[in-house]
């Protein structure tokens, strides 16, 4: 498949139709035979009407005032037919073939481009934009662009060959005839864009509801759990069907235009059609037309009233195509987490399991979400190669952003972060993160099985490696009791397993990574007796000659810890080995173990 190139610049709305083109650039030859395709079969199309003048004429001849054209046989005129039918059977077979063919592999590389895209957009972007909104982008805008390559452009061209040759061959056919048949057709065409640009307008208005619809159940099944202890069934229900009667709102009113469009010019249509043989057939009686070239006249203005009528479903097609393609244009034109740069591929970045050295010098953050509330005062800490450092402290008091700081999710709006003595910002984000594993509170298991779960840790792993990960991770055990082993499903967001081992599934995924910097947040927290003990064991395996940031609010598990920061309200107030600052009388660390300890 070639490669996709980047959209043009959108100067100003006259550029749409182009913007909307541009994914199809790479097939655009292809998509030229197709059009050339198409407009060729139209014209053997147009060849029909005349055909039959000739058929009908040939059968049912007539007296003319006026010097009659050179007519065909019978049998020449059928035989013309058959040969005209047959050429524009192949030629449509040919050009709806392309245009499906190159509509979809435009779609598909589009949806391509715009996943990449997304998942490399900066954490910022992903706490302001909800999940059902964007998976909303990748499905709906998207099936908006297939059905405008696929089908709205190949009617387009075949509805106008028809109108526009139509309107040539019935004022060579008969002037005075055309002229009343067309009289109301600049009518027609106003009101079609008129009511074209109203429903631009209310489609646009029904893909945000629809959004905002798809986003109240991605966010309901997530969290079905909670949704069905607290009994709120109903609850969600409800705020799906208001979502949804919004849709609908809006959805009905857009048919209500379209409806008026289309009876209007249906109307429109068989009324000029039924003025057109009232006057067709009194110049026939005066000799001024033949059988035929009625029939013919008859048709061609069948072929224009089919285009006018497809005006307005083209139209539509058009102005929901132009807003789904602004929607997908708005995340591609989103700023994308910074590359590989030519500083960072310089850098001298040591191998990922090489034991990191980690400092921060009076580094100040607010998430870009909340501007006016600091969550880091100017924090300076350090971790030397195969230190272990523990971060306790409140909820809110900034433990968490230090991690999200450390993988880059968000950069730093003073002072520094450096890794091995390189400033973090310098180097590229695959170099940084890959000598980083996390071992969250709450684990994310992607719903396929055991064994793809272990192997995201790094992806290529022999089967060797992952199982010799699971043994050291505590986990063998009780995978080897599942049926299916290693193929075992763990379900959406690994339901099927317990906390417990989700969290070893986990550890096991860090230990395939072999980072050289390992970062726990709560790892601990939550579980039973039994599996915190099988679960402690293993990180203390996994500790074994690495860096680690441990971030706990049960304080037994960080007693062993080379030294402890403790935070409140985004600054570090105390720092030292537990002894040290058990030593301090009215120290925030000393009050919180002797309430945990004492419990």
């Amino acid at each position: 498949m070639p490669s996709p190139l980047p959209f043009p610049p959108v100067v100003e709305k006259k550029i749409e139709l182009r913007e909307l083109l541009a994914p199809l650039h790479p097939w655009r030859r292809a998509f030229a035979g197709a059009v050339c395709a198409q407009l060729v079969s139209m014209a053997f199309g147009l060849l029909f009407p005349f055909l039959m003048r000739q058929l009908v004429d040939a059968a049912l001849p007539s007296i003319k005032v006026v010097a009659p054209t050179r007519q065909l046989s019978l049998n020449a005129a059928a035989l013309f037919l058959v040969c005209t039918l047959a050429a524009q059977a192949l030629l449509t077979f040919f050009s709806s073939l392309t245009f499906n063919s190159i509509g979809q592999r435009a779609v598909t590389s589009l949806r391509l481009r715009l996943y990449h895209r997304l998942i490399n957009l900066p954490m910022k972007f992903h706490g302001e934009h909800r999940v059902g909104e964007l998976t909303s982008r990748l499905g709906n805008d998207m099936s908006q662009l297939d059905d405008f390559y696929c089908q709205a452009i190949p009617q387009a061209l075949r509805q106008g060959m028809l109108l526009v040759g139509g309107m040539v061959a019935i004022f060579l056919t008969s002037p005075s005839l055309a002229g009343l048949m067309l009289g109301s057709f600049p009518v027609l065409v106003a009101l079609a864009v008129l009511f074209g640009r109203s429903v631009r307008k209310i489609w646009r208005k029904a893909q945000d509801q629809l959004a905002g619809a798809a986003t109240v159940v991605e966010e309901t099944l997530q969290g079905i759990a909670t949704v069905k202890a607290f009994g709120n069934e109903r609850f969600e229900t409800g705020r799906y069907e208001s979502a949804m009667d919004g849709y609908l709102a809006q959805v009905l009113r857009g048919a209500r235009f379209r409806a008026a469009l289309i009876a209007f010019i249906i109307f429109g249509i068989f009324g000029a059609i039924v003025l057109v043989l009232w006057y067709g057939a009194r110049l026939m009686k005066s000799g001024q037309l033949t059988h035929g070239e009625l029939t013919q006249f008859t048709l061609y203005t069948l072929f224009i009233g089919g285009g006018v009528g497809s005006v307005a479903e083209v139209i539509a097609a058009w102005q929901k195509s132009v807003g789904a393609s602004h929607r997908v244009r708005e995340l591609m034109d989103a700023i994308p987490e910074p590359q590989e740069s030519a500083a960072s591929a310089a850098a001298p970045v040591k191998t990922s399991s090489a034991p990191a050295a980690v400092s921060f010098d009076q580094v100040c953050f607010r998430y870009p979400s909340r501007p006016d509330l600091p969550v880091l005062r100017g924090i300076t800490l350090e971790a030397k190669p195969g230190e272990r450092i523990a971060l306790v402290g409140p909820s809110g008091a900034g433990k968490s952003t230090v991690v999200s700081l450390l993988l880059r999710f968000y950069d730093p709006d003073s002072g520094k972060i450096l890794l091995d003595g390189i400033d973090a910002m310098s180097l590229g984000l695959g170099a940084l993160r890959a000598r980083m594993a996390m071992v969250p509170q709450e684990v994310l298991l992607f719903g396929g099985t055991i064994r793809e779960n272990i192997a995201y840790g790094r992806p290529g792993a022999t089967e060797d490696e992952i199982h010799d990960a699971a043994r050291r991770a505590n986990c063998a055990e009780f995978i080897e009791r599942f049926p299916e082993g290693y193929d075992a499903i763990v379900g959406e967001r690994g339901v099927k397993l317990s906390g417990g081992q989700r969290q070893r599934v986990a550890i096991a995924r860090a230990f395939l990574r072999d980072p050289g910097l390992l970062l726990l947040d709560e790892a601990t927290s939550s579980l039973d007796s039994e599996s915190e003990a099988l679960i402690q064991q293993a990180l203390d395996t996994l500790l074994a000659g690495r860096t680690a940031l441990i971030i706990a609010h049960r304080l037994a598990t960080v007693r062993k810890c080379d030294r402890i920061y403790v935070l409140q309200g985004g600054e570090i107030t105390e720092a030292g080995t537990h002894e040290e600052l058990m030593q301090r009388p009215d120290g925030t660390y000393r009050k919180l173990a002797e309430m945990q300890f004492t419990g």
